[in-house]
This record gives structure tokens, C-alpha cells and sequence, in this order.
């Protein structure tokens, strides 16, 4: 019987090495998370490299250093920056310095609607000092009244600037504000431009003396943070930078006499009825009724002895710039009389401020 042919067993294939279905997907994950991981060494770097700075501007500082910004701390090669110390702003005599130039911004432009109630916030774009440098020196500035971009801003801030140094006649050296630092907020900067200005105008305001804040200098050399603190002085004494006037008699007694200042007062107004009462006039309060500016030009008239016009001035001023114009008035025939010209701005007399009445009718 013929046997079938029997089928040799064919030998076993090697099995061929298989990739894990997961390989590609490990490869891609692994890709992954070395991006995340080098971003993470990037991004720790950068951490110490700030920490690195703030520790090297606070540990030669005060024994409680304060938090600076890590963008302060990010300077380039021989880059200054100026920083105010947090601690420093709490003084009571800087808040108090601060609120009596924000009080005294208001009441000039109080014609202008303008109400400021942060100095930095508010005047760091040149709007607002533009409007109080017009109404201080009576002039018009050729600047756009409204500006949005930073460029617009910063060229407005120059011409205001130029403007207020000249008429200021500060040397370059002596500046203590630009267009950067004012523009950047710099409360030191806008502050000292203030008083400068509240100076030579000589503002009815009395500012409190010896006033400093306590700045941080950081300066980038060799790529090394190097620090310092300075006390920068805003303010000296005050009677040399008081704007209202130079001390006379009426400084003491308002200060140490107020019974003598009633009997003065009282001097004064005899004074004053004793000619208004040929026009059938009579004044019991000096700082209400001379405020408008009537009693003062009739005045004038009836001790130089002429007729003032009635269209030259305003018998019933109805708002705040008739009651100005008035006052101005009444200075120009002053001066016009031979006398000095009166040191208060117009519009402080309007504000019922008895001090700088009492000037006018003492130089009368």
C-alpha cells in the first residue's frame, strides 16, 4: 500500500521584532515633555535671575526691605532707575504736602471743571499742566487739547515743559523733573515741579517744611545691580519756599495775635467806609464783599479821584471770571496809581481768602 507522502513540518519562523504600538506615541510625548521641561529650567532661570536682582538691591538697604517689581529689577547696562520707597509715602507731612497742592490745582482750575485727586494719575499726560500753567501766567499754549497716544502725550509734555522752565528760568542743572520722569509718574519729580511752580507764583498756600522722601537708585554696571538710598528733599523751610508771600506783620498776627487782627481789621474798614460811603456804600466784612472785585475798582476811582467807566469792569459780576476780570482790574489801576503790583493771583481773592485782601487794601 502506497504510503501517502508525509509533509515534512516546516520549521518555525523567528518571530520578527514587533515596535510596540505605543512607540511613536511615547516618542512624541517624551518630545513633549522635554519642551516642557526646558521651558521650565527657561522660565526658573528667569525667576532666579529676578530674585538675584531684588536680593541685590535690598539686602544693602533697610532692615525691612520692600517688594519691588521684578520689571525694576531688569535694567540694562548703565540703565538708572528711580523707585520710591512704599514706607516713605505714609509719611503724614508728605500726605499732607501732597493734599495742599491738589487743593491749591483745584481751586485754579475750579474755572475749568478740572478735578484732580491724584498727582501722578492725573498729570502725567500734560493735560492738567498745561490748563494750571495758562491760568497761571495768563497765557495760551499752542498744544492740542486732548491727546491719546503716548507719542501725542510726550510731545505735548515737551512744549508745556519748555514753556513752564523758561518762564521758571531754572538752570538745566537744577532741573529736577523732564519729560520721561513726569510722563513715567515719578511722584519726586511731579512734586518738585509743583512747588517750584506754587513758588514763583507765589500760591496762597502754605506748604509743610522739611518734606523729603526716601528713594531707591538702581543703577546696571558690569552686569552687577548696584543700589543706594538717598533722602531726596522736597521741600526746605517754609518760609523760604512759601508762595503766598514773603512774612510780613499780618503772618504774626494771624498766626500769634488774633485779637490785634480784629482790631486791624477793624482800622481797615474804617478806612474803606470812609470813601465808599460817598456812593452810599458801606462794607461790614472784608473777606466776603471785596471778592468780587467792585468795591475794589470803585475804590481805586474814588482815592485817585476819577470816574471808572461801568463798561470797564463788571458792577454785577455773575460768575467766577467776571469776579476775576474785576480783580484784575482793579490791580492794573493800581499799578497805574504808582503802587506795586499786588502779589495774590486774582483768582485767590475771588476765593474769599482774607490774608491777600487785606494786602490789597494795606498797599491802597
Amino acid at each position: 500500500m502506497a504510503s501517502s507522502p508525509q509533509k515534512s513540518p516546516s520549521s518555525p519562523k523567528s518571530p520578527s521584532p514587533r515596535s510596540p504600538p505605543s512607540r511613536k506615541k511615547d516618542d512624541s510625548f517624551l518630545g513633549k515633555l522635554g519642551g516642557t521641561l526646558a521651558r521650565r529650567k527657561k522660565a526658573k532661570e528667569v525667576s532666579e535671575l529676578q530674585e538675584e536682582g531684588m536680593n541685590a538691591i535690598n539686602l544693602p538697604l533697610s532692615p525691612t526691605p520692600f517688594e519691588l517689581d521684578p520689571e525694576d529689577t531688569m535694567l540694562e547696562e548703565n540703565e538708572v532707575r528711580t523707585m520710591v520707597d512704599p514706607n516713605s509715602r505714609n509719611d503724614p507731612k508728605l500726605q499732607e504736602l501732597m493734599k495742599v497742592l491738589i487743593d491749591w490745582i483745584n481751586d485754579v482750575l475750579v474755572g475749568e471743571r478740572i478735578i484732580v485727586k491724584d498727582l501722578a494719575e492725573d498729570l502725567y499726560d500734560g493735560q492738567v499742566l498745561q490748563k494750571l500753567f495758562e491760568k497761571l501766567e495768563g497765557e495760551k499754549l499752542n498744544v492740542a487739547e486732548v491727546t491719546q497716544s503716548e507719542i501725542a502725550q510726550k510731545q505735548k509734555l515737551q512744549t508745556v515743559l519748555e514753556k513752564i522752565n523758561d518762564t521758571l528760568k531754572v538752570s538745566s542743572r537744577n532741573i529736577k523733573w523732564n519729560i520721561d520722569s513726569i510722563h513715567a509718574k515719578s511722584i519726586v519729580a511731579i512734586l518738585h515741579l509743583l512747588v517750584a511752580l506754587s513758588q514763583h507764583f507765589r500760591a496762597p498756600i502754605r506748604l509743610p517744611d522739611h518734606v523729603s522722601i526716601q528713594v531707591v537708585v538702581v543703577q546696571k554696571r558690569e552686569g552687577i545691580l548696584q543700589s543706594q538710598q538717598v533722602l531726596e528733599e522736597i521741600t526746605g523751610n517754609t518760609e523760604a519756599l512759601s508762595g503766598r508771600h514773603e512774612r510780613d506783620a499780618f503772618d504774626t498776627l494771624f498766626d500769634h495775635a488774633p485779637d490785634k487782627l480784629n482790631v486791624v481789621k477793624k482800622t481797615l474798614l474804617t478806612f474803606v467806609n470812609k470813601h465808599l460811603n460817598k456812593l452810599n456804600l458801606e462794607v461790614s466784612e472784608l473777606d466776603t464783599q471785596f471778592a468780587d472785585g467792585v468795591y475794589l475798582v470803585l475804590l481805586m476811582g474814588l482815592l485817585e479821584g476819577y470816574f471808572v467807566p461801568l463798561y470797564n469792569f463788571f458792577l454785577t459780576p455773575d460768575n467766577f471770571d467776571h469776579k476775576v476780570h474785576n480783580v484784575s482790574f482793579s490791580f492794573e489801576l493800581m499799578q497805574d496809581g504808582g503802587l506795586e503790583k499786588p502779589k495774590p493771583r486774582p483768582e485767590v481773592v475771588t476765593k474769599l481768602d482774607v490774608h491777600n485782601c487785606m494786602d490789597c487794601l494795606r498797599m491802597m
